[in-house]
């Protein structure tokens, strides 16, 4: 070893020699000191570094301005301590669907329902035909000779039969004798009807029209019983009366002797339905005289109006 080297050596022991050296423990707590420090100087610094970025954040985004991006989901972050931002204007709220509500809620269900509203009640059907039923001819008119009868309520028509009979709940009939206005009282009267009411059982009554239509049709010529001569049927138009109605005329010449020489005697009958009451008005003259249609019209009329008033 030089001689320089071996000097340096016993200066640098003379030098340690004259310092004390540190007891271990302390050296131990003043490690422990610096690294508070520095843990404390660190925490300090992220304090201020939060506290510019969220000075910074109201700076760039104002409370009633679009609030700042989310981090992402994985990204850690430290929660916003300014106010809760206010949703986006463009963005409106989701709603949760409400479920319609089975009952209104200005209106109470009944436990009961309200039975259907019905119009006016079917009035019953007649079983039975009153005196009232019967029309009553025109104070002009009258001649004082009416009478109850029996019988058939309408002429022979050919071997014409009516299955609808069957279905007849009750039938009556009457006979009177009318005069035209101007004939004075004791003058014959101008001519006579047959008038007979019918009551059928429900759905039937509208059957015996077309029945009677299906009779005169099918016998346009027929001979009577005790006549010589040749009478000859035809459906007329009957105008609107009741329901329905049928007019028909019987047509046939005067006996030789009687009469006007040339014209023929006529005599007409009508049928007319209200619901499931048919009334039948047969003229039938009086000593040869013949039927005339705005007489027989103004008839049918009240007879129909008379029929009407009791069924109602």
């Amino acid at each position: 070893m030089s001689a320089e080297l071996s000097d340096l050596y016993r200066s640098l022991t003379a030098v340690a020699d004259g310092q004390e050296l540190t007891h271990p423990e302390l050296v131990r707590r003043r490690a422990d000191r610096r690294a508070r420090v520095r843990m404390a100087g660190t925490a300090l610094a992220v304090a201020l570094l939060l506290g510019g970025v969220a000075a910074g954040g109201r700076v760039a985004f104002p409370a009633d301005g679009p609030a700042p991006l989310p981090p992402p989901a994985d990204t850690p972050g430290p929660l916003p301590s300014g106010p809760a931002p206010r949703p986006s204007p463009s963005a409106p709220p989701s709603r949760s669907p409400t479920p319609p509500s089975p009952t209104p809620p200005h209106s109470t269900p009944s436990a009961t329902p309200s039975a259907p509203t019905t119009g006016a009640a079917t009035p019953p059907q007649p079983t039975s035909i009153p005196d009232r039923a019967f029309f009553a001819l025109a104070a002009a008119n009258q001649t004082g000779l009416e009478s109850q009868v029996d019988g058939p309520a309408l002429p022979v028509l050919c071997t014409a039969r009516y299955p609808s009979d069957s279905a007849v709940v009750q039938r009556r009939g009457r006979y009177l004798a009318y005069k035209r206005p101007e004939t004075p009282p004791e003058y014959v009267p101008a001519g006579s009807y047959r008038h007979t009411i019918t009551i059928y059982r429900a759905g039937r009554a509208d059957d015996a029209l077309r029945e009677l239509r299906q009779a005169v049709r099918g016998c346009p010529e027929q001979r009577l019983p005790d006549d010589t001569r040749t009478w000859r049927q035809r459906l007329l138009d009957s105008g609107r009366y009741g329901d329905e109605s049928v007019l028909f005329e019987m047509r046939a010449p005067y006996p030789e002797g009687r009469g006007d020489p040339g014209e023929d005697e006529v005599r007409l009958v009508r049928a007319v339905r209200i619901d499931n009451v048919v009334t039948v008005l047969w003229e039938q003259g009086w000593e040869d005289t013949a039927a005339e249609r705005a007489q027989v019209d103004a008839d049918s009329r009240r007879a129909v109006a008379a029929i009407e008033n009791w069924l109602d």
